[in-house]
């Protein structure tokens, strides 16, 4: 039997819908009626009987950072867990959050799958808790993480959860670790990458030209499928379809929706101005930041990354993006 953590999220729900396809036995956890929704309308990209494969998850109400809640989850024949569970976020005000839900969270998740002899765990972490690259050479699975003090909290917390995915490694669980890119799918369109598709869509008139590595959500669903199926244990892999620019992204999202392209390149000193003075803003209004120091950093930062470990272990291929994107624009006019 199944359990998957962050089953309304954007890499849970989508997860929830390939595993209905087999014959096992799945439970899912959630934390309020409302983002059921956001898992149905998931569903709807995939089939027009929705409330028939819906029903086949037995939905479970619990917060990772709770004990007594898990008890209960736990109480169930769970042999295999999709720990999907998490909270992003580039703002320094969430960070003690971030350490209670991605460290704390994965921790409580880890100490229930050893005491109830859970056979194996997939932990979904991302590229950001992977080391630098050295002397500009893509980044693989082997690049170690060094704290230099420039890490933001997302990535020191997501590296704290890692660690606790590999205390259970030592302790009798088989694991593996995905790190995926920036992940592109459909469903969650105010949030994360999402947001990213509404506001081009919605006229965005920026870009910067920083590269990162980007994947499908239905590749790292199948991937991570595929890696609790097979006998690997004890191993991670980077998810990434391609390197890409920001630039790129944008043009490749407004050319697919036809409508304008962004037009305005932002430097980095432009960039860093910006932040601040949204800071200044968000500390008179109370709202949420549109740019944080970190994610402004990230948007100019030029890393790649390498899949070939995936490629190799499971004969894995990866959608293009602008298949990817293609897909994900058609979703978000539904």
């Amino acid at each position: 039997m199944i359990l998957v953590t962050g089953g309304t999220g954007l890499v849970g729900s989508h997860l929830l819908y390939h595993l209905t396809q087999n014959n096992d036995q799945i439970f899912a956890i959630y934390r309020s009626e409302e983002k059921l929704q956001s898992t149905k309308k998931v569903f709807s990209y995939y089939t027009n009987n929705i409330e028939k494969e819906f029903s086949k998850i037995s939905w479970l109400k619990a917060d990772i950072t709770e004990i007594p809640a898990l008890q209960e989850v736990f109480s169930k024949p769970i042999t295999k867990v999709y720990h999907c569970a998490a909270l992003v976020s580039f703002d320094p005000k969430d960070y003690l959050t971030m350490r209670k839900i991605n460290i704390e969270g994965t921790a409580n998740i880890v100490n229930f799958c050893i005491a109830h002899n859970v056979t194996k765990l997939c932990y979904v972490s991302s590229i950001a808790a992977i080391g630098d690259a050295i002397n500009n050479n893509i980044v693989t699975e082997e690049n170690d993480w060094v704290d230099n003090g420039n890490k933001h909290g997302y990535a020191i917390t997501k590296y704290g959860a890692e660690m606790e995915v590999w205390r259970a490694s030592q302790e009798g669980v088989d694991v593996v670790i995905v790190n995926p890119g920036v992940i592109l799918g459909g469903g969650f369109f105010k949030e994360g990458s999402g947001k990213l598709f509404d506001q081009i869509y919605k006229g965005f008139k920026f870009y910067t030209e920083g590269v990162t590595g980007f994947v499908g959500v239905k590749d790292v669903v199948n991937s991570m499928i595929q890696l609790m199926k097979s006998d690997i244990k004890n191993e991670r892999f980077i998810l990434v379809a391609e390197n890409k620019s920001f630039k790129s992204l944008f043009f490749t999202i407004a050319d697919t929706f036809n409508v304008k392209r962004p037009s305005i390149k932002i430097s980095p000193l432009l960039t860093s101005i910006f932040w601040r003075l949204d800071w200044i803003v968000t500390k008179i209004t109370g709202k949420a930041p549109m740019l944080t120091k970190n994610s402004a950093k990230s948007s100019h930062n030029r890393e790649e990354y390498s899949s070939e470990k995936i490629k190799k272990a499971l004969n894995f291929s990866f959608e293009s993006l602008d298949i990817v994107i293609k897909t994900v624009c058609k979703e978000y006019l539904l």
